[in-house]
Order: C-alpha cells, then sequence, then structure tokens
C-alpha cells in the first residue's frame, strides 16, 4: 500500500509539472510570440505534441517512425520568372547557372519561366526554409503542401552568402520538422534526405554522414560572378555537411534529417559531373541556419558579425610557401583597420589555432562559428607569434565597419584580383631579401591571372617603394603616374622577374 501512494503522488507531481511546463510555454507564447526564436517556438509546438517527437530508429535501422514524421512538412516550392519583364532572369547570372547545373530546376520555355525545389516548414504559422538560389528573382512563388494545397508564399529574407531564405504562407496549424543540433552530428550515422527531385511526389532517400565542414566553393564563386560595384562585406559561408544519401534535381532546399526525425541541415548542392546524384550531396548545417532564419524574422536580413580579418587556410603546400611550421590553422593575410581584430591586438602574420577552444582545421571551422553571431557577440582565439600562444577576446562588429576597412583598397581587392600575406623572416632569409608579401590566391579571370602572375610568387617592391603588406600595394600603385605598376617578384622558382602594367 506504501508503494502505491508513493507510486500515486509521483504521478500526480509528474502531471503536475508537465501542467506547469505547458501552461508556461503558453504564456510565454502569448505575451512573446512574435519576439521568440524559431527554436523557441518549436519548444512550445512540441510541448504541445510530444506525438511529434521520435526515438531514434537506428538500432533496427528502421526509417519509417522518422520518415512519416517528416514528410508532412516537406514542401514542394514552384517559382514562375517573366522572361520579358524580369531583368535578373534575363541576366542568367553565373551563380543560378552554377546551382542549376547542379539542381537543376527552371525549364527554358516560351513565356513565363518555371522552376522547382524544396522546402520545409520549421514554425506551424508557415514559415518555411529554403535556399536562396530557388527563389532569387522570381516573380511568384508557390508552396505545394503534401496533402496537394497550394498557397503562394513571399519572401521573408534571402542570403547569398549562406544560400538560405525564409519564406511565409498564410494559415496556421502547419505539421513542422524538428530543429536538430548539427554539432552533435556525427561522420557514419544514418541520415535521411526529403524533397522533391525532378518535381517527383515526396521521396525519401537514405545515407550516411560522410564528412563535415566541407568546403566546395560554389558560393563563393556565385558572389564573384556577380557585378562588382563598391566594397562590400560578402563573404561565403561554407561548411556543409556532406552525405551520400540520394539527392538530385528539385531536392535543394529540402531537408536532410537523422533518424529521430530531426532536421540538422538545409540540402543546397551535389558534386556531379553529370548533373545528376553521383554520391556527393552538401547540407546547410541547422545550427549556422538558425542564426539567419531568427534574423530574418526579426530584421529582414542577416545581421553578420565580423571579426575583421583576410586569412588563408594552411595545409601542407601553403606552410611551405610561406615559411610557417604551422599545417593547421589560419594565417592572417591582413587586420582590417577599426575592426575587432585590430582592436584586440592581432596582426599579419599570425596565426589563428583555435576559436573558443575549439582547434582549428580548415577555414570553414572559424566562418560557421562567427556565422552565428551577430555585431557585439565576442569571441575567444588563440593564435601564434613568434613562437608564442596568445589569446584574446575579439568583440566582433558590424557590416558597415567592414565596408570602410575595404573602401581603402579598393585596387587591390577589385582590379588585381588576388590575395596576399606578409613574408616570413624564414622565407626573407631563404631570398636575401628585406620586404615581401606572398600572392596567396588567384581569381581565375583577374588581373594577375592575365598576367600569368602565379600563387606563391613574391612582390618585393612595386614602383621602387618596398611592399611588407597588402596596404603597402594599394599606396604604391595609386602614388605611380596614371596607375603604372613596375613589379618586382620572385618566382615560385625562385627566379627574380619583372612585370609592368597599368591598373584601371
Amino acid at each position: 500500500m506504501e508503494n502505491m501512494k508513493k507510486i500515486g503522488v509521483t504521478f500526480l507531481a509528474a502531471c503536475l509539472g508537465g501542467a506547469v511546463a505547458i501552461g508556461s510555454y503558453k504564456f510565454l507564447e502569448s505575451r512573446y510570440g512574435n519576439k521568440l526564436s524559431f527554436e523557441d517556438k518549436q519548444k512550445v509546438y512540441f510541448t504541445n505534441n510530444p506525438g511529434g517527437v521520435v526515438n531514434s530508429s537506428s538500432g533496427s535501422l528502421d526509417f519509417t517512425e522518422a520518415a512519416a514524421t517528416v514528410t508532412p512538412a516537406v514542401v514542394h516550392i514552384k517559382t514562375t520568372y517573366n522572361v520579358n519583364a524580369n531583368r535578373g532572369y534575363q541576366g542568367r547570372d553565373q551563380m543560378q547557372d552554377m546551382f542549376e547545373e547542379f539542381f537543376g530546376g527552371r525549364r527554358r520555355q516560351q513565356g513565363p519561366a518555371q522552376g522547382s525545389g524544396s522546402g520545409v516548414i520549421i514554425s506551424d504559422d508557415g514559415y518555411i526554409v529554403t535556399n536562396n538560389h530557388v527563389v532569387d528573382n522570381a516573380d511568384k512563388i508557390d508552396v505545394v503542401l503534401p496533402d496537394k494545397r497550394s498557397l503562394e508564399a513571399k519572401v521573408i529574407g534571402r542570403d547569398e552568402n549562406t544560400d538560405l531564405a525564409l519564406l511565409k504562407i498564410e494559415g496556421s496549424g502547419f505539421p513542422i520538422v524538428k530543429l536538430g543540433n548539427s554539432d552533435d552530428v556525427r561522420v557514419g550515422e544514418w541520415v535521411l534526405a526529403v524533397g522533391y527531385p525532378f518535381a517527383l511526389n515526396t521521396t525519401v532517400t537514405a545515407g550516411i554522414v560522410s564528412a563535415k565542414g566541407r568546403q566546395i566553393g560554389i558560393l563563393d564563386q556565385g558572389i564573384q560572378s556577380r557585378e562588382e560595384g563598391e566594397p562590400q562585406a560578402r563573404t561565403a559561408i561554407e561548411s556543409f555537411i556532406q552525405t551520400d544519401a540520394a539527392i538530385n534535381r528539385g531536392n535543394s532546399g529540402g531537408a536532410l534529417v537523422n533518424t529521430k526525425g530531426e532536421l540538422i541541415g538545409v540540402n543546397a548542392a551535389i558534386a556531379s559531373q553529370s548533373g545528376s546524384y553521383e554520391g556527393y550531396g552538401f547540407a546547410i548545417p541547422i545550427n549556422l541556419a538558425k542564426k539567419v532564419l531568427n534574423d530574418f524574422k526579426e530584421f529582414g536580413s542577416v545581421r553578420r558579425g565580423y571579426i575583421g580579418i583576410n586569412f588563408t587556410g594552411l595545409d601542407a603546400e601553403q606552410s611551405k610557401r610561406l615559411g610557417v611550421d604551422e599545417i593547421n590553422g589560419l594565417y592572417v593575410n591582413e587586420v582590417l583597420p577599426g575592426g575587432g581584430a585590430a582592436q584586440a591586438g592581432l596582426k599579419e602574420g599570425d596565426i589563428i589555432t583555435k576559436v573558443d577552444e575549439k582547434q582549428i582545421i580548415y577555414p570553414s571551422d572559424l566562418q560557421e562559428r562567427i556565422g552565428r553571431l551577430g555585431p557585439g557577440d565576442k569571441v575567444s582565439l588563440s593564435y601564434l607569434r613568434d613562437g608564442k600562444t596568445l589569446t584574446s577576446n575579439v568583440t566582433l562588429k558590424g557590416e558597415e565597419s567592414i565596408k570602410t576597412a575595404r573602401s581603402s583598397s579598393s585596387v587591390v581587392t577589385k582590379n588585381l584580383g588576388a590575395s596576399f600575406a606578409p613574408v616570413s623572416e624564414s622565407i626573407k632569409k631563404k631570398y636575401k631579401i628585406n620586404s615581401g608579401v606572398i600572392v596567396t590566391n588567384v581569381k581565375a579571370g583577374g588581373f594577375f591571372d592575365q598576367l600569368d602572375l602565379v600563387q606563391g610568387t613574391i612582390i618585393t617592391s612595386i614602383n621602387g617603394e618596398a611592399i611588407n603588406k597588402p596596404e603597402d600595394i594599394e599606396r604604391a600603385i595609386t602614388a605611380g603616374r596614371n596607375n603604372m605598376a613596375t613589379v618586382n617578384a620572385i618566382s615560385p622558382d625562385g627566379m627574380q622577374i619583372r612585370y609592368q602594367f597599368q591598373v584601371r
């Protein structure tokens, strides 16, 4: 009898606790509903709808429960483009062409052109996440639900840097996919890709996570391909989850979920020579997407924070060029004046090894972490300088500070089409030089590329002025008559070379 009383008391306490939790969420929803993040809104939803929570099925490799939970909230997105009136479509910019090569979507025909993609409902009042390239320049966006209803959607926000977009359809009570935690994703775990390949009805495929933090360069190429105007704070953020789950044309913007039915990524691209599935798919991590989507909802655009540096990712080959021992981390090419890094004391030539105590192996390790933060947020950076490890707390600055800093180096960044880093002391000793910057990257089709001035070239002087940092290049070129430049350099094989050209 005493045990029965204990069970009864425990059961009553559990019921009261559940009621209090639901009541608290209801209060928060009614009072702060418009200001709650998507994650907090989902807590309200799943507290009131516990049936939407799925236990992992990875033990038995039975994905039926997860698939049944997710598919009602993955939608078909149909876009229409007025070919005659829409200049964005007539332009056919390279960004769109590249994504169409991967995922297709627009059918060339007489009259309005049409496109096809996927999206994921993440809020029961009709907010949908998809890819920017799915809806970019569309004159009309229709969302077809799995129950065959078709609703017109409006764009709440778009971001080229992450290839994310947030749409809104009118209504309430829509099924949603639960937001997961992409930081917990492990290489080798089972995942499902859900979407509308080839404009078919809802399709579910299975595979594993092949890799994390992948950079494939598609967003950078798309941003660079657009017409260049005044310097902008555009920085592509690529830290894709790679999967071998089959995804094809039309899957773009669809869901990558774990076996619990939680959204861990938004499908964005495939690596393929044929344009169809060849085993390599890439999804935007949901933890990066959460910040972007919440900014869309609150501000209509992304409020991104910036460290205020340009850097080069290190590997064995790049480290050899730069004359440094580290093969992991980020070599700081430039510290932008007035930025957070400058105020925290970072300098050109520093090697950033950790962000918030997490080891940096690839550039994406830093980019994704910063991509989740906004102006005013702080990060801890550990870096090497003269063989010593230093740590600084950096306060991120807003986009305007980056635009201002970059405007003073327009010749270098825009016309030359290259990036630079200070030469290490060991390289100076090797070539018996007192000054120099090394070319760390050459943009395809840029001015340096046309001159066949390759990566790894060391520029020692321009117009007789010693060059020790990227800003010296700007100053030396603009000081010359009619922007004429006589460049003394050392080729990667050690030969002394000279270039003469005019920067327009």
